[in-house]
Order: C-alpha cells, then structure tokens, then sequence
C-alpha cells in the first residue's frame, strides 16, 4: 500500500516553521536525557559509591538500551492507533521516570529508572521518524530532517554546560527534575498543537503476522537495511564519546573546567554540518552528499589515531579533530535516516521502530564496548572511532555494489 500524496497542507493547522520545531523537541528529548548529566557523572558515581569510575557510564548505556530496545513496541502500535496518543503516553512516562530517577537511592534503582525513562523516551524518536514520513518524502523529507537536527542539536551544544549551572547550584537529583518539567512542556505543545498526521486509511492491524512481515520487508529492502547498520556503526562512535567524555577531559587533560565549552565546540559542528546540509540535500542529493561524509569521517578518524598513538594529542588537537568527526557525522547520520526510510513509507512507523532498535541498540552495544576500553588516555577511544567508520564504510559500499557518490539510487 502506497502512502497518501503530499497536500499543500501536509500538517494543517502547523505551520512549517512550528512543524520543524515539535519534531526538534520531540528529537532533543532524548538527546537532552543523555548530554544534560555528563558533568554530574562524578558526583553519582561518588554517592552509589562505585569502585571504578568507568560504571558510571552505565547510567548513559542503560538508557540508550532502554531506548532502543522500545522502539520495537512503539512503530507498530502508533501505525495501528495513530502517532499523537502513543506520543502522549509516552511523554507522561517520561516525566514519571525523570522523577523516579530525581529520587534514586542506589545504582540499581538509577539504573532500573534510566532504562524505564529510555522506555518512555523511546515513543519521541519513534513517532518524530514517522510523523516526517507521513508529511514529506524524497529530499524534502531530508532536509525536514536536517533542519530539525539544526535546532535539536543545540541541545548537546548547551546540556552539559546547563548540567552544570545545575550542579553549582543544587545536587545532581536536580537534574532530573528539570527533565521532568521540559517533558511536561513538550507534552502540551503535542496536546494543544500536534494534529493526526496518520491518515484513517492507513492505520495497519496490530497482530504478530502484520509485524512480522513488515519486518521482512525491512530487512529485505537493501537500503532500509544497510543504512541502518551504517547508523548504528557512526552511532556506536558517537556513544562511545558520550559515554567517556567527562572522563577524558578529567582524567586525560586534567581540564574538567573546560568539559561544557569543548563538548559545545565539538557538538556545535553538528549543528552547523545539519544547517548546511539542509541547504544541499536537494541540489546535490543524499548520496553524495552522505557518501562524502563517512569517507571524511574516515580520513578524520586515521589522522586522529595516528595523533594519539604517536603520543602528540593535547586537548586542542582532541577538540579539533573530534569536532571535526562530528561535523563528518552530522551529513551522514540525517542522511542515512533518510535513505533507510525512502522506500517504506506505507510502514512508516514500524520501519522507524525497527531503524530506531538497530541504531540505538547497536550504537549502544559499540559504544559501551569502546568506552569501558578508557586507560586515562584517548587512545582506545579513537580507535575505536576509526573501526567503527571503515566498517561503515564498507556496509555503505556493499549496500550500493560499490557505486558510491551516485545521486540516485540504482534498482535493488
């Protein structure tokens, strides 16, 4: 079944401006859940009263697993019940976790609350993929993207430094309280503004069969299937950075004062990168665009390893090239998402769950694996960069037979 036409109006009674907006705050919820903490990371690992202080990136994984892990529920039953009522469950949940959280006692329970939180947060990342695809398709479904990833972005650029006016002021349970309040902010834009973007007519029945099949269908479509592993591999380099950056610049450049600015210099780079792509996609499609990208994230990732091996890194080349790196990541990541998507538009939302679980998981189970690797230097870190863009590299090559830079798709 094809998806309805594109109207004049494909989200009457929000504008494009405001349309773009809700899909950024649907999209920075999760990205401010993660980035917001970093600097309170110490602060809890000495409360739980951890023996090493690498634990405490669980606090970022759990969620991450959460998150990902979720996205398999939500697609199926928005496609069956329309994306806003999932959307409201799960911006509710998320505010009751966010408090469970805020009054945590013990590791277990925090982790136990940030994989329940990832749960709910699970329903934005899920239902914003979908909700895109209901509206637009092609390039400007792309460029929809990229400038939502423009404004969301500013999240990772501001959160840690947020974080930690926080800290100055209050103890880190603070923190999750302020989640608690963004998320009931956004659930009343959703309530007052965010019509129904599903059509009647292509509401899908919520049965094992339906899911199943849709499933085959995603992972039988040769793009669907090979740009969402790219994802879930630059994801994993870019988790394994989340996860371990309060501790690199702590523990490796003895500079924990400067973490907020240096991770807003390197997070600034993706903000900057998904504007100018918006501005690109259509003229020089996603391809070329994308393609481009991961060989540059390539190139960036073997000079940074070889600086680091070589023993030259100081913090002015690690911010350098990693927000270089991200810069790289940034054309990529909106990209893929939507090259996975292009062809799976009559099952939108679970096609968005299983891209999400792929992305989330897998960029989880990398990230972590790389993190937990930090000696006190940037060097597992960076190599890990490196491993996880040439394998990129290589299901990108073997997605598109080895035609890359093309600027359209060749038949599967």
């Amino acid at each position: 079944m094809s998806p309805p036409p594109a109207s004049p109006s494909p989200h009457p009674g929000l504008g494009f401006r405001a349309f773009v907006a809700l899909i950024a705050l649907l999209m920075a919820m999760n990205a401010i859940a993660i980035d917001i903490m970093l600097p309170a990371l110490p602060a809890m690992a000495r409360d739980f009263g951890l023996p090493d202080p690498n634990e405490a990136q669980w606090i970022i994984a759990a969620y991450v697993l959460g998150f990902g892990v979720a996205q398999l529920v939500y697609g199926p039953v928005s496609d069956r019940y329309g994306r806003r009522p999932v959307l409201l469950v799960g911006l509710v949940l998320y505010m009751l976790t966010a408090t469970i959280a805020a009054f945590a006692d013990t590791f277990a329970t925090m982790i136990v609350a940030r994989i329940l939180q990832g749960i709910a947060a699970a329903s934005t990342r899920v239902i914003a993929s979908a909700v895109v695809r209901d509206c637009y398709s092609g390039r400007q479904m792309a460029r929809v993207m990229s400038l939502s990833f423009m404004v969301f972005l500013a999240v990772p650029v501001m959160a840690p430094a947020v974080g930690q006016v926080v800290l100055m002021l209050a103890p880190w349970h603070s923190i999750f309280a302020l989640l608690a309040v963004y998320a009931a902010g956004v659930t009343a834009f959703v309530w007052l503004r965010m019509p129904e973007t599903l059509h009647p007519e292509y509401r899908q029945p919520l049965h094992v069969g339906r899911i199943v099949e849709a499933a085959r269908t995603v992972v039988t479509d040769r793009a669907a299937l090979g740009y969402s592993l790219a994802l879930a591999l630059m994801f994993g380099s870019l988790m394994a950075f989340i996860n371990s950056s309060q501790q690199i610049f702590a523990e490796s450049f003895h500079a924990p004062g400067l973490f907020p600015i240096a991770f807003a210099a390197c997070a600034g780079t993706m903000a900057c990168g998904s504007y100018v792509n918006s501005r690109l996609v259509e003229r020089l499609g996603t391809r070329r665009l994308s393609h481009g990208a991961l060989a540059g994230f390539v190139v960036t990732s073997a000079l940074h390893a070889a600086v680091a091996l070589t023993g030259f890194e100081t913090i002015w080349t690690f911010v350098a090239l990693q927000a270089l790196g991200m810069l790289a990541f940034s054309f990529a990541s909106s990209n893929f998402g939507a090259m996975a998507m292009e062809n799976l538009g009559a099952i939108a939302g679970t096609a968005s769950s299983l891209q999400g679980f792929t992305m989330s998981v897998g960029g989880a189970v990398i990230g972590i694996a790389i993190s937990q690797g930090f000696d006190g230097t940037t060097v597992p870190i960076v190599l890990g960069y490196l491993v996880a863009g040439l394998a990129a590299l290589a299901v990108v090559a073997v997605t598109e037979r080895g035609r890359l830079f093309r600027s359209h798709q060749a038949p599967a």
